[in-house]
């Protein structure tokens, strides 16, 4: 990344925020059909598109921590294992254990849930994220560095536009339509599309 200009690092950054939200809201989009013994799709996250932030927040953090072992894949994996287990358990520990919002996610009421502790995190979760740490730092960055600079111009506008549409939508679906008296992406999803949502008590 040190040989990248400045508008080049704001549009890796920009497409990062895009592409490991996506990511992680098609892993859970899949994992939760199998949760539910292959019968019903759920939609995931609180936004109109398919995106969670969590994702977004453990790919920054990861990259953080792991910019100076790259050359060490071990490393790499560990740090991004105990990386987001810490994220995963304390945003859980805070948002529902201590503010009483909506519970996101409960590994007590998931399969393979093994190594459960509280509900906010389990041994499967934490290994698909190290795992998944691995493909952010060996194949997904390098691959968006690539197309950063082959495509710089084009890229710049593409993923600062995106990224503003992802972060609004959001902002929106956390306090702007509490602020305007307007229906959130849940409730226009539910009662105009039907789509279904998991809720955990």
């Amino acid at each position: 990344m040190k040989d990248l200009t400045k508008k080049q690092k704001i549009t890796l950054i920009c497409l990062l925020i895009v592409v490991s939200g996506i990511i992680g809201w098609l892993y859970e989009f899949i994992f939760y059909y199998f949760n539910s013994g292959m019968k019903t799709f759920y939609w995931r996250g609180a936004n109109f598109l398919p995106w969670i932030n969590i994702y977004m927040y453990g790919s920054f953090l990861i990259l953080f921590l792991t910019r100076k072992v790259k050359k060490k894949p071990i490393l790499v994996f560990l740090i991004s294992l105990i990386a987001t287990g810490v994220l995963e358990y304390f945003t859980g520990y805070i948002l529902y254990g201590k503010l009483g919002w909506v519970k996101g996610w409960d590994y007590n009421q998931e399969i393979l849930n093994f190594g459960n502790i509280d509900g906010y995190i389990c041994l499967r979760s934490v290994l698909v994220f190290a795992f998944a740490g691995l493909a952010l730092v060996y194949f997904i960055v390098p691959t968006l560095i690539k197309l950063v600079k082959k495509y710089p111009k084009q890229l710049f506008v593409i993923s600062i536009v995106l990224a503003s549409i992802f972060l609004f939508d959001e902002v929106y679906n956390l306090c702007i339509y509490k602020w305007l008296n307007l229906p959130n992406s849940e409730t226009i999803y539910k009662t105009i599309f039907g789509f279904k949502y998991i809720y955990f008590s």
